[in-house]
């Protein structure tokens, strides 16, 4: 075993840059933003894993499992909003153990991925640097799309760049997040073999003077042009037909979940929502969206309310979140409601919210942690398959968690979805989080090249054009309506049309040289 410097580092060591160094990735999103650190931050627990983690060294394990634990714990912190739960009748010690609990368990599960790859980085040992910083870069990728598939995901490498670096996030344009997963991934494996070169020849005394780093300028090179090619598609104009704009209101109502299934909730819900569509009718919208679950009623009930009577009077389209009905159950959806207040399509959100919106393990939890679901019936996911046509044509439509799922958005765009329509309701989250769950949908649009309308309770609501540049932004806890200009598009980027075909590519290309090139180490 082979160490960098005159000593092994102790296993105390190897935890501690562990843990600093993914608190620093922790960091590259909201509240703080340091987008920047993502190019580096890997790159340390890359040389742990590589020089100080092989037989008879300590397990990759740890100082992997603590790098994640650092980096999902401080990046997914908001989840902590939830407390106090006294809005669902859950007491402040129960409400705290059920919040510690959905944190752990997030936290861990970003700890089993990065684990993961660890692990296989060290059974799958390659002594040329090259092919390491392939497999690695392959091996991330792959786990990231396996997690994605998954019930719970949202905390993917490439999410730290948005919204900040819209540059690099047109490359989601290519293959969607694993673009910019393996660039950040390949940048910071190409620092560490860097590093790694730097130590082995600093023991060669002034030979290493005579040497170029090339690993150090291959980091560079790639970084750079990565942007470059970013860039040119940041600045591809955007040329709109005057004919597919659409006039779009949204209403941000404000309502907070500690009252939103009271009478007063029900009562602010109805009188805030109405009043803000007539308001945004009288300005010329075309269509107006309101939040994930703004009107908290079975659509069997919406046609009685006033809303459905004010859309009847003004002749302005609406999309309406509020919940189905499917046998016993009931599903989070968005409704079409044409101007003559016929309710005309209905999508059913698909990916559930673990524990606050459905129960894993239900036979064994469900008595527990039934309290989280604010209806007595059981929210079932809708379909895979589901297309939500509008009398403007096809809209993309994702409802709250969907947005960290972007194969939900690529598909609908790939039948033929001309613009995105994203509702939620981050009601007992922080303004992190809503940052978080707007930079998400930033990424969507660029990646499907749509205008992308969101519509929140309590913010952010935006407006946000295919470049990913927010037109309008709301403020947080606060009632607000607001109007922009969309287009409608039918373009298709090649993530459109072909989906992640380099994740695929790059595993395959790595299996080919770890075959053929490569010291394979017995499993």
């Amino acid at each position: 075993m082979k160490y960098l410097g005159k000593k092994p580092f102790s296993s105390f060591h190897l935890y501690a840059l562990s843990l600093i160094s993914g608190l620093l990735m922790g960091v590259t999103v909201a509240p703080v933003g340091a987008w920047f650190l993502a190019w580096f931050t890997l790159a340390p627990l890359w040389v742990i894993v590589v020089k100080y983690t092989k037989p008879p060294a300590p397990c990759p394990l740890p100082p992997a499992f603590i790098w994640a634990i650092a980096y999902h714990g401080v990046a997914l912190s908001w989840i902590t909003g939830i407390y106090p739960m006294d809005w669902l009748g859950v007491p402040a010690l129960p409400g705290l153990a059920i919040t510690l609990f959905c944190w752990s368990f997030i936290s861990l599960w970003g700890g089993i991925l990065v684990s993961v790859w660890a692990a296989l980085m060290v059974r799958l040992d390659q002594e040329k640097p090259w092919l390491r910083v392939l497999v690695g870069t392959a091996l991330w990728c792959g786990l990231e799309s396996l997690w994605s598939a998954s019930p719970l995901w949202w905390s993917s490498l490439s999410y730290t760049q948005s919204p900040h670096n819209l540059v690099i996030l047109h490359l989601g344009q290519l293959s969607g997040t694993s673009t910019v997963t393996a660039v950040i991934v390949a940048v910071n494996g190409l620092l560490a073999e860097a590093w790694i070169y730097f130590c082995t020849q600093s023991r060669r005394g002034a030979e290493r003077e005579r040497r170029v780093n090339f690993y150090l300028i291959s980091a560079v090179t790639i970084f750079i042009i990565s942007h470059i090619i970013g860039f040119i598609f940041y600045n591809q104009p955007l040329i709109q037909n005057p004919d597919t704009n659409l006039k779009i209101g949204i209403i941000q109502g404000n309502i907070p979940n500690q009252i939103k299934l009271r009478p007063e909730g029900l009562r602010r819900a109805i009188e805030g929502y109405t009043e803000g569509y007539l308001k945004l009718a009288s300005q010329g919208v075309d269509g107006v969206l309101i939040p994930e679950a703004a009107l908290p009623f079975f659509q069997r009930n919406l046609p009685q309310t006033s809303f459905l009577k004010a859309v009847r009077e003004k002749g302005v389209v609406a999309w309406i979140g509020a919940f189905g009905e499917r046998g016993n159950s009931y599903t989070n959806s968005l409704f079409t409601v044409t101007a003559q207040g016929e309710i005309t399509s209905r999508y059913d959100k698909s990916k559930l919210v673990p524990l606050g919106e459905y129960i894993p393990f239900e036979q064994i939890l469900g008595a527990i942690i039934q309290r989280l679901s604010p209806l007595d019936e059981h929210q079932v996911p809708g379909l895979s398959n589901q297309v939500f046509s509008t009398p403007f044509g096809r809209a993309i439509v994702g409802i709250c968690y969907e947005s960290a799922f972007p194969e939900i958005f690529r598909r609908q765009a790939f039948l033929g979805g001309q613009f995105i329509l994203s509702a939620s309701n981050d009601a007992h989250y922080t303004a992190a989080m809503s940052d978080q769950h707007h930079a998400q949908d930033i990424m969507r649009a660029i990646e499907t090249d749509r205008w992308a309308v969101r519509a929140t309770n309590t913010g952010y609501s935006a407006f946000v054009d295919p470049h990913g540049r927010t037109l309008w932004k709301s403020g947080h806890n606060t009632y607000e309506t607001h109007a922009e200009t969309i287009y409608r598009r039918q373009t298709q980027t090649l993530y459109v049309r072909w989906g992640d075909w380099l994740m695929p590519l790059l595993l395959g290309l790595a299996g080919l040289g770890w075959f053929l090139g490569g010291t394979v180490k017995r499993l």
